[in-house]
């Protein structure tokens, strides 16, 4: 039953367009990693008087979160669907006659 659905998905590239989507949102959630506590640092808030002026690291563990979920998924659907060579039914081959 998967390898019909793995040969499916991959035939009519529904895979590597899925794939592409969870690309895109690791990358995004990447660059978010790396900007949410910036953003979070230079924005003003009307609580920042009594909040200590320390660099917010906290605003970056929801994607991180993301980030550390989704790249496995990625890698093991990545690895079932194109690193591993699907069964395909071939015909049996005859075995070759010897020429007298």
């Amino acid at each position: 039953m998967f390898d019909r659905m793995k040969r499916i998905i991959v035939e009519s590239f529904v895979g590597a367009i899925a794939l592409g989507i969870m690309l895109e949102q690791l990358v995004l959630s990447f660059v978010n990693i790396l900007t949410a506590p910036v953003a979070r640092w230079l924005s003003p808030s009307p609580s920042a008087a009594s909040v200590s002026t320390g660099f917010p690291f906290q605003a970056a563990v929801p994607n991180l979160v993301e980030f550390a979920v989704l790249l496995p998924v990625w890698y093991l659907l990545l690895r079932w669907l194109y690193f591993t060579p699907s069964r395909k039914e071939m015909p049996e081959q005859a075995s070759p006659q010897p020429i007298a």
